[in-house]
C-alpha cells in the first residue's frame, strides 16, 4: 500500500479530505462510470465532480451501487457560473444526478456570475456576458445558507485568485473550507497559498500533472527523481503537491494509470521538494490550463511572469 493512500488533510470544519483524490473532468460518456469504478477498486476515496463536466448522472449510477459505505468516501461537486441565482435547485440537481443525500464539499466553480442559462445553452453560455447585478459575494452569502440544510458538509471556492479571495474574506461569515485552483511546479501559487494558510483555507490542486501541453513530464529534474524512486513522472508531481500540503486530484480513464497515481506516489524528502521548487525559478511560471473567459479573473500571483 502506498504511503499516501490513507493520508488526509483536515479542513477548517474538522472534516478529513483525502490527500489524493480522483478527478472526473473530461471523462466522456461510458468512460466516467468505468473510471470511477476502477478508482474505487484502487482505493480512492475522494471524487471530484461538477455539473459542467456532463457526467454526474453516470457517476451517480456508480455511487448508487458501490459496496462502500457513504461515510467512507468524500464527494466534491460545484456550482456552475450560470446557476449563481438558483443555488438551491442547482445543488439538488447535482444530488439527484449523483444519487446522494449530501456532498462533503460544495464549491463555487468560478468567481464570476453568468446570466441564468436554459438547459439547451447550459455550459455553452457566452462567457463574455456577465450578470451586472450579482457577484460572487452575493453567491457566497446564499451558499452559506446551505450548511443548515444538511445537504452540504462544507462550502468552498475554486479558481479564486489572491485578489478575489481577499475580497470574499472581507464580507463572508463563513471562511471557505477549500480553494481549488491549478497548482503545479510551474504555477506554485505562492502568494495565494500564503493567504490560504493564514486564513485556514485548504488548497486542492487541479491539473497537478500539468495538464494538456505540460512540459513537466520530460523535465530532467522530474525524471531523475522518478528514476531514483522507480515510479512515473506523474507520481513525482503528485507527491510534490501532497508534501506541500495540498490535496491533489489527478484524472485518468486508463486503469493502470489510475492505480499507479495512487499506489506509486510517495512521501518526498525535503531535498526532493527543493529540487522541484526550483523549476519555476529556472523555467519560469506557466499556466497549462487557461480557460476561455471574456474577462481577466485570475490576477495570477506570478503576475506578468505567467506565460
Amino acid at each position: 500500500m502506498t504511503e499516501l493512500q490513507n493520508q488526509t488533510f483536515t479542513l477548517n470544519t474538522g472534516a478529513k479530505i483525502p490527500a489524493i483524490g480522483f478527478g472526473t473532468w473530461k471523462a466522456g460518456p461510458g468512460e466516467a462510470a468505468a473510471a470511477v469504478k476502477a478508482a474505487f477498486k484502487a482505493g480512492y476515496r475522494h471524487f471530484d465532480c461538477a455539473p459542467l463536466y456532463g457526467n454526474e448522472a453516470e457517476i451517480g449510477e456508480v455511487f448508487k451501487t458501490i459496496d462502500v459505505p457513504r461515510e467512507d468516501y468524500f464527494v466534491t461537486t460545484k456550482l456552475w457560473s450560470s446557476d449563481h441565482r438558483r443555488i438551491t435547485s442547482a445543488l439538488q440537481k447535482s444530488l439527484d444526478d449523483l444519487r446522494l443525500d449530501y456532498v462533503d464539499l460544495y464549491l463555487m466553480h468560478w468567481p464570476v456570475t453568468l446570466p441564468t442559462a436554459s438547459p439547451e445553452t447550459y455550459g455553452k453560455e457566452d462567457r463574455t456576458v456577465h450578470d451586472p447585478d450579482w457577484n460572487f459575494t452575493d453567491t457566497w452569502r446564499e451558499m452559506e445558507k446551505l450548511l443548515d440544510t444538511g445537504k452540504v458538509r462544507a462550502i468552498g471556492v475554486a479558481n479564486f485568485s489572491t485578489v478575489n479571495l481577499e475580497k470574499l474574506l472581507q464580507t463572508c461569515k463563513i471562511v471557505p473550507a477549500a480553494n481549488q485552483t491549478e497548482i503545479q511546479p510551474l504555477l506554485p501559487q505562492k502568494r495565494l497559498n500564503a493567504l490560504c494558510t493564514k486564513r485556514g483555507v485548504h488548497q486542492t490542486a487541479f491539473g497537478p500533472l500539468g495538464g494538456s501541453g505540460s512540459t513537466l513530464h520530460s523535465d530532467p529534474v522530474v525524471n531523475d527523481i522518478a528514476k531514483r524512486r522507480d515510479c512515473s513522472s506523474g507520481n513525482v508531481l503528485l507527491s510534490w503537491g501532497v508534501k506541500k500540503g495540498w490535496s491533489v486530484i489527478p484524472k485518468s480513464v486508463n486503469v493502470a494509470r489510475i492505480e499507479g497515481n495512487l499506489h506509486q506516489s510517495f512521501v518526498m524528502t525535503v531535498e526532493e521538494v527543493a529540487q522541484i521548487d526550483q523549476l519555476t525559478e529556472t523555467l519560469g511560471a506557466k499556466r497549462f490550463n487557461r480557460p476561455n473567459w471574456g474577462t481577466t479573473i485570475f490576477h495570477d500571483d506570478e503576475a506578468e511572469n505567467v506565460k
